[in-house]
């Protein structure tokens, strides 16, 4: 595997791998990887011949509260399951590279609409760090085929409608959530979990399955709902967020039975903040 840390290596390698005719295949991460980081590298070895993975922990996406000086790095355990998972190329950019005027001259790509929503509503500008960095990663690298999680649904619709937008020519690959055998959803926070917290963590899924059943039995009532999930996330320890049953497409509430939906949530459990979703 090709470690890279500077865009004239990686320029000169994607070079020689375009000249060769291989179909190139990107999976950006920001570290701490855990099996679902990997298995995205896994779909990305199935669809293209070459894999570069970047791992970038994006100061642009964090607010001024949030957990950036503390987010997990985990750079030698990394590079071990990329190479047991046969990456072909890493690029780990620093902040100097990737914003070499600083935050606040950075030029930056924003989603409307669809940032505004759900997690973009109470992280300003945590969208418009996503999709930035990611923007520009794709200009660095220029990948065939992109593959992104769709545990974090809301950020994969933000990235596919950027790309439309842009005419970028990617094809964004959605990859089903990976979880733990309690339902938790894979997430490098579930690291800050206490051992107590672990315990309780998998209830959000499991709500989110309630939800899903009702909705499927024919209960429409959305926003009564939604209603008593949070009531149910309350009396399990959870700090809710929100659980908003929206449409697939735009986002937005759903207010029919017409348009596939989708159940987004968010919730705090102790000081850190949990996401989930469950497309129905």
């Amino acid at each position: 595997m090709n470690i890279l840390d500077n865009i004239d290596e990686l320029h000169a390698l994607l070079k020689t791998w375009r000249r060769r005719g291989h179909q190139i295949a990107f999976v950006p991460t920001m570290g701490n990887l855990h099996q679902g980081h990997l298995q995205l590298v896994q779909q990305a070895k199935s669809r293209a011949d070459k894999v570069v993975v970047s791992i970038f922990v994006n100061p642009m996406q964090f607010g001024q509260n949030e957990d950036l000086a503390n987010y997990p790095r985990t750079p030698d355990a990394d590079i071990a399951g990329l190479h047991q998972h046969a990456a072909d190329a890493l690029f780990t950019p620093t902040p100097q590279l990737i914003y070499p005027r600083g935050l606040a001259a950075q030029t930056f790509v924003e989603v409307p609409q669809l940032g505004d929503l759900h997690c973009g509503a109470n992280r300003p500008g945590h969208f418009r760090g996503v999709s930035t960095v990611v923007c520009k990663l794709f200009n660095l690298v220029q990948p065939d085929i992109a593959c992104f999680g769709k545990k974090d649904y809301q950020q994969l619709a933000i990235i596919r409608q950027m790309v439309i937008d842009l005419s970028l020519p990617i094809e964004i690959i959605g990859v089903t959530t990976e979880r733990a055998g309690d339902g938790l959803a894979l997430s490098s926070r579930n690291g800050y979990l206490t051992a107590e917290q672990r315990e309780t963590a998998p209830a959000l899924y499991q709500i989110l399955l309630q939800l899903k059943t009702a909705i499927a039995a024919g209960n429409h009532d959305y926003r009564a709902l939604e209603q008593h999930a949070n009531a149910q996330l309350s009396a399990a320890g959870f700090v809710p967020d929100y659980v908003n049953i929206s449409n697939q497409h735009s986002l937005t509430l759903a207010s029919d039975a017409a348009e596939p939906k989708v159940i987004l949530a968010a919730a705090k459990l102790g000081t850190t903040r949990l996401i989930d979703n469950l497309e129905l």
